[in-house]
Formats: structure tokens, C-alpha cells, sequence
């Protein structure tokens, strides 16, 4: 099954807590102050990291959407 990570930048407040959690999947733009995400379909080896970036997000910013 394939996934993907969705971020709302309206919602994000820049804690950057996703990085240190999946790193290459989620990145940051300092201009913005806000999430990116560098990897929109990451590989299903990495959802541990994915969910605890999402579970961890203190802004609950981050999703993943199944498809």
C-alpha cells in the first residue's frame, strides 16, 4: 500500500520536531518558517519515521493520506 505525506502549512508553527524525526523526508524553509516536504511518496521502510513525525507534530500540521 502506498502512501503520502501531506503538510498544512496553515496549520504549521515551525517547531521543525518532523526533521529530527524523519529527516529527508521533511525538510524547512527559514524564509517561511514552515515545513517542506522534501518527499511526498516516501518508501514504506520509512512510515515508522513518518508516523512519529506526524504523531510528534506539536502543531498537528502533518498528515498521511493513503492511497
Amino acid at each position: 500500500m502506498s502512501y503520502r505525506v501531506v503538510a498544512d502549512l496553515g496549520l504549521c508553527q515551525g517547531h521543525q520536531m518532523c526533521q529530527g524525526e524523519a529527516p529527508g523526508v521533511f525538510g524547512f524553509d527559514a524564509d517561511t518558517d514552515q515545513v517542506t516536504v522534501l518527499e511526498e511518496h516516501p518508501d514504506e521502510s520509512r512510515r515508522p519515521d513518518v508516523l512519529s513525525a506526524v504523531t510528534y507534530c506539536p502543531a498537528m500540521a502533518l498528515a498521511i493520506e493513503e492511497e
